[in-house]
């Protein structure tokens, strides 16, 4: 049997370790040919394929559940649930999710992009097994990375109360996430990895007792104490931690032995109660480039699958706003001892691994644990230090609590950088940074501010370190700048929440916030060929927001329309019209940004022009909504 022929999971019952084995080759074949030419997660599934024949084998998904946490690593079980055929649109537009989710597969038990996600899930699942008094296995598939999250550790905790509900715990230990491990839980895991398997042993002596006079096949309870309690003393205690929480641990077991997974796995379902297996694997196994720079071949836009290099770009770039962010916070921090720089986990994408080579002692990784890293982060500026925490906005979501109850209620200067703000692209609606604006335009003491391109970025990192009066915050693109000359020198912070005009016109007055500036700009320019002309400011701040320039153009001009990169609900056009409507200036108001839909994978130009948000579609629409009687329609 061949890849291509799998249309079911439960076609690999009864199949040979050869064939197995086979096909785990053109799994690697077929994932590394799709993600060179499309670009997706590499190094996660690549280090999972046998551990995920092996385990479907042992199951029956017509019943049984499986929940992959996050689902990067998940793409070998899209090639074997039934989406080989169209997996070569991975992660494009109406293609392949390049994260599990339930409503493209009876076989995504559970959609994911956030980790630590899976136990809870799974966990939830075999407690309304029991209720209902069905009968099926409920399995979690976790990465060690996740494992850091203290979601996982409560689910474990709760998991390991309940002896009677049967739930499988397969972590997957690589040692990395995204960037290697950081933290205590890597560290006892490392440790359990590098010592030889101690399963034997209590089998072995069980194997001795019964051949004892009088004992044979059964064991009393006081051998029973002796096997677990010689388990436990074998150097470095291998599993002690899980067990005393109340799970049966299995492992390590060699991530890449199918012979050995499916006895493990069979093993483990014959086992009442929760079991944990620990399974050692190595992220991008099979391609010796992805093996040897894990981090780097994590996920890969487009490359030359012989060479590993990513295809050049047809024309120099712009840096990146998380280069510029990071560049320009290393500047600021060599000279401010009292800046510390945080990351959960996120080093790389969000342009700290820079950081943290240069200035070390003023860098922390928490791992998994944005709750944790905003708490952190309250501490730190309790005793005066400039805590920078540099979180995606899909990310920043997890720590909701930690921002209301630790920094905003005791007005802690803690300065969150909001990476991968607004439409991110293929990696979908788990990860899109919708909402960051309507979240925290809400909760008292808080400032926001977003840069209309790259080098008001660094200004406004000057100004979140050096804004000691509350919280403040700042939302910032994927992707590049628009080349513009970054500062040299003069680097002064804007005062708070003062906006600044870009255009003027007597026509509509347009609103720009953040990304959404320079198409409000080139917006403007063309309903100038139609005779529209347009006032444009650059709000800068959501919050506070500048009324003493906004309100009175409002009130002359008559026409007012506000542009955001997030969704319009409580978002920064809610916060013109609110202030409007405070103070008595009754005019009409259109609210562009993304309405009350999730944003699917695409690239983000096709998502921007599917919501309505090219500058053209911007000039239409404003021509629609105020002028649509006076004048001829726009070109496109």
């Amino acid at each position: 049997m061949h890849l291509s022929e799998i249309t079911h999971p439960n076609q690999l019952h009864g199949l040979s370790i050869r064939q197995l084995e086979q096909i785990a080759r053109e799994i690697r074949e077929k994932h590394l040919q799709t993600v060179a030419t499309s670009g997706g997660h590499l190094g996660p599934g690549l280090g999972v394929v046998e551990l995920t024949l092996a385990l479907y084998q042992t199951l029956d998904l017509d019943r049984d559940k499986v929940v992959w946490d996050v689902g990067h690593q998940a793409y070998p079980h899209k090639l074997i649930t039934g989406r080989y055929d169209r997996f070569h649109t991975l992660r494009q537009k109406d293609g392949v999710a390049g994260y599990l989710k339930r409503c493209e597969s009876k076989f995504d038990h559970f959609g994911a992009g956030h980790a630590s996600t899976s136990i809870s899930a799974a966990l939830g699942m075999g407690l309304a097994r029991d209720m209902k008094g069905e009968n099926f296995k409920t399995v979690a598939v976790i990465g060690d990375g996740a494992l850091t999250g203290g979601m996982a550790l409560e689910a474990i905790n709760h998991a390991g109360h309940l002896p009677k509900t049967n739930l499988l715990v397969v972590l997957n230990d690589n040692e990395m996430s995204i960037s290697p491990n950081v933290g205590a839980i890597p560290r006892y895991l490392n440790k359990m990895r590098l010592s030889p398997p101690v399963q034997f042993l209590s089998d072995n002596l069980e194997e001795q007792f019964k051949h004892l006079p009088f004992v044979g096949d059964s064991l009393s309870p006081e051998l029973e104490r002796v096997k677990e309690g010689m388990k436990r003393l074998a150097v470095p205690k291998v599993g002690a931690v899980f067990e005393e929480l109340g799970f049966t641990y299995m492992g390590p077991v060699d991530g890449h032995n199918l012979e050995e997974l499916i006895a493990t796995f069979k093993q483990a379902h014959q086992m009442q109660g929760p079991v944990l297996v620990h399974v050692a694997t190595v992220k991008g196994k099979g391609y010796a480039i992805a093996e040897k720079d894990q981090v780097g071949y994590h996920a890969q836009s487009p490359f030359n699958l012989a060479t590993g290099k990513a295809a050049p770009s047809s024309k120099p770039k712009p840096p990146s706003y998380s280069k510029v962010f990071s560049e320009t916070l290393i500047a600021l921090a060599e000279d401010n001892p009292n800046i510390v720089a945080i990351t959960a986990a996120m080093a790389t994408g969000t342009g700290l691994d820079k950081f943290q080579t240069k200035l070390p002692k003023q860098y922390i990784d928490v791992g998994i644990a944005e709750q944790h890293a905003l708490t952190l982060a309250a501490g730190l500026a309790c005793e005066g230090m400039r805590p920078v925490a540099a979180i995606y906005s899909t990310f920043l979501q997890r720590a909701y609590d930690q921002i209301v109850h630790d920094v905003c209620i005791q007005n802690l200067p803690v300065f969150l950088c909001m990476d991968r703000a607004g439409i991110v692209g293929a990696d979908g609606p788990t990860h899109q940074g919708m909402y960051d604006i309507a979240y925290l335009r809400c909760l008292p003491n808080m400032v926001l501010m977003a840069p209309k391109d790259e080098a008001e970025l660094q200004q406004m990192i000057v100004t979140g370190v050096s804004h000691t009066a509350s919280p403040i915050a700042m939302r910032y693109p994927r992707g590049n700048g628009y080349g513009v000359p970054l500062m040299e020198e003069g680097w002064e912070p804007l005062p708070i929440g003062k906006a600044e005009i870009l255009r003027h016109g007597d026509d509509v007055l347009m609103l720009g916030y953040g990304s959404m500036v320079y198409p409000a700009m080139q917006a403007a320019e063309l309903l100038s060929e139609h005779g529209i002309e347009a006032t444009v400011v650059n709000a800068r701040f959501a919050k506070p927001l500048d009324t003493e320039l906004i309100l009175p153009l409002a009130q002359r001009i008559g026409r007012v329309v506000t542009l955001e990169e997030g969704c319009i609900m409580g978002g920064f056009g809610s916060a013109v019209a609110e202030a409007m409507l405070d103070c008595d200036v009754v005019v009409p108001v259109k609210r562009i940004g993304v309405p009350d839909q999730l944003v699917d994978h695409a690239t983000p130009e096709q998502s921007m022009a599917e919501l309505g948000l090219t500058s053209p579609q911007i000039a239409e629409r404003v021509r629609l909504a105020f002028f649509s009687q006076q004048l001829s329609p726009l070109s496109s």
